[in-house]
């Protein structure tokens, strides 16, 4: 019964992490118009989780190193979040 459940997380943080590596990559290509779509929501949405480590993590040399912390972030939160729903799972 839990099943179905934690397989949606599952799928809603791998699109979560996809968004935000299609962003990264996207982020190397200088003629592209981030104001067409899909191209804007991309940015929209992944910015607004990449932006929060933004402002702890400087960049380095020009490089922005935040969206690795935030994917590891991400995954353990997925973790965590799985984790949860298998105990409660086990509870009923």
């Amino acid at each position: 019964m839990i099943k179905p459940l934690i397989d949606a997380v599952n799928n809603i943080f791998l699109l979560f992490l996809i968004i935000i590596l299609v962003r990264c990559l996207l982020s190397w290509v200088p003629s592209l118009d981030w104001t067409k779509q899909p191209w804007f929501t991309i940015r929209q949405v992944a910015d607004a989780y990449l932006n929060i480590f933004r402002r702890f993590i400087p960049p380095i040399s020009g490089l922005d190193a935040s969206p690795i912390i935030a994917i590891i972030v991400l995954q353990i939160i997925q973790y965590l979040t799985v984790t949860v729903l298998l105990i409660i799972g086990q509870g009923l």
